[in-house]
């Protein structure tokens, strides 16, 4: 189990000796079970020290504004959507990929455009017409 890895996609594979995985109790219904059993998963990955992340999507990654990352750059996600301990396992790791995954898909450059001259003047005139059915409006025209 040492040398497994976490597929997230072809070219990108992350060795599960870099992630910390914690159980604890879940918080919740679920009866004398929850009590007594550590079901929820807490799971940690250190996007900031991670070796097996490319330093372009690391930068993407941390750049995101996700509440799951701490100040130094720790991915922490909590599952505890199940009573077993297995499924919320499978269940942090497949929001870790989709975690992963989302930072990926290189965002395209916004390529800054002007306002046709055309627009400019539909623009202006939408504005004039508009002044003139206010201007119509006022009082002196109702004595």
């Amino acid at each position: 189990m040492g040398n497994a890895t976490i597929q997230i996609s072809a070219a990108l594979a992350i060795p599960e000796d870099e992630l910390v995985e914690r159980f604890v109790r879940a918080s919740g219904a679920g009866g004398q079970n929850v009590n007594k059993v550590s079901t929820a998963v807490e799971l940690r990955f250190d996007v900031a020290g991670s070796p097996s992340l490319p330093e372009p999507l690391r930068a993407r990654l941390l750049s995101r504004r996700d509440r799951r990352l701490t100040s130094e750059g720790v991915l922490v996600i909590d599952a505890q959507r199940f009573r077993t301990q297995d499924r919320n396992r499978e269940d942090a790791r497949a929001r870790l990929v989709e975690f992963i995954a989302a930072g990926l898909s290189v965002p395209k450059r916004r390529i800054a455009t002007k306002p046709t001259h055309g627009s400019k003047l539909r623009r202006l005139d939408a504005k004039r017409e508009r002044s003139q059915v206010k201007r119509g409006r006022s009082s002196s025209h109702w004595e």
